[in-house]
């Protein structure tokens, strides 16, 4: 447990953006990521991005998403 609190001590003063890349790494090392999957989700993420920018699909803020499924 002591390497566990070396590492959050040493990764505390990290900005946010740094912390995620690292938390990537680290599931990464888990299981590798299928490219396959990836991919499909890159489609995707980009199918939704032009659709918002077209206007045919709207937003909601963080906070009524999570009021709506209850976090």
């Amino acid at each position: 447990m002591l390497a566990i609190e070396q590492i959050l001590t040493e990764i505390s003063p990290m900005q946010p953006l740094e912390k995620v890349k690292l938390i990537d790494k680290i599931l990464n090392s888990l299981e590798p990521p299928n490219q396959e999957i990836s991919e499909i989700w890159q489609e995707e993420a980009e199918k939704r991005i032009k659709a918002y920018d077209k206007g045919e699909i709207s937003s909601i803020s963080t906070k009524e998403l999570f009021k709506k499924y209850g976090k």
